[in-house]
């Protein structure tokens, strides 16, 4: 745990040495900007984060606010336009929905990486999505939480969350992904996605043959419309490959990075 905060704290620093309304960096890399989905906190990009930065990258965390698909991606856009030089955005589950929002008009982000991630097309929401083939067994494992203002919050039950989101990651670990998971709205998982930028920004995408959130029969599906220019099925990956197979994130999104 000492070491993930560690990282953690690597990538929050970038961010605390804003200057001038930007981030201070080195700009000969692309800079990796990291979203997590719903469930999920920043912390889960640490295993990756270290990758990163062991290979001369700089990483973003962000915090995701999870409460709508608008909102939330224009909070990682100004956190994109913050940015000088390149920037990769990567989007793990949910993720994925916002990366390709707050790409739109963002001409400094050379690439999308999706990490068990949605890739929508226009008028496309995460619930129809997830569904769209079978094998998600995510809705009998959510806890609503009813919202003085209306609607839902939704969390994993925790004695399921192993089971259904991280199966390939010790218990231990995934006690405290449990305890920790931030919800999301219902409302941000039905809301339409407006635009479909992988159509003309490079993208890469990466999942696990037993994601039981996002159904690998989904992932490929979506993987192949896109025309992604590689994809990469984990097998026996679950969905929370950011933390069970960090090394091989962490290795297409340089090579996202890298390509010309």
């Amino acid at each position: 745990m000492q070491k993930t905060l560690g990282v953690i704290a690597i990538a929050a620093a970038a961010v605390l040495g804003a200057t001038g309304g930007g981030i201070a960096q080195d700009v000969t890399k692309p800079t990796i900007v990291l979203v997590h989905g719903a469930f999920a906190d920043s912390s889960g990009w640490g295993g990756v984060i270290a990758e990163l930065n062991k290979d001369g990258y700089t990483a973003i965390a962000a915090s995701n606010p999870l409460r709508t698909l608008a909102g939330d991606a224009a909070s990682v856009a100004d956190l994109v336009k913050s940015i000088p030089g390149d920037v990769v955005l990567v989007g793990h589950s949910y993720g994925g929905l916002v990366i390709t929002e707050a790409a739109n008009g963002n001409k400094n982000v050379k690439a999308l990486v999706y990490v068990g991630g949605f890739i929508p097309a226009p008028g496309e929401s995460a619930s129809v999505l997830s569904t769209k083939f079978p094998g998600s067994t995510l809705g009998a494992a959510l806890q609503p939480v009813p919202l003085a203002s209306g609607g839902a919050d939704l969390y994993i039950q925790p004695a399921k969350f192993h089971a259904q989101f991280a199966a390939d990651v010790p218990e231990t670990v995934t006690a405290l992904m449990a305890a920790t998971q931030r919800p999301v709205t219902q409302a941000a998982l039905e809301e339409l996605t407006a635009v479909a930028t992988w159509k003309d920004v490079p993208s890469y995408s990466i999942y696990g043959s037993l994601d039981l959130n996002i159904p690998a029969a989904v992932q490929e599906f979506m993987a192949d419309r896109a025309e992604v220019k590689k994809a990469v099925a984990i097998e026996g990956g679950s969905h929370a490959l950011m933390v069970s197979h960090p090394a091989e994130v962490a290795a297409i999104i340089e090579e996202a990075a890298t390509a010309k």
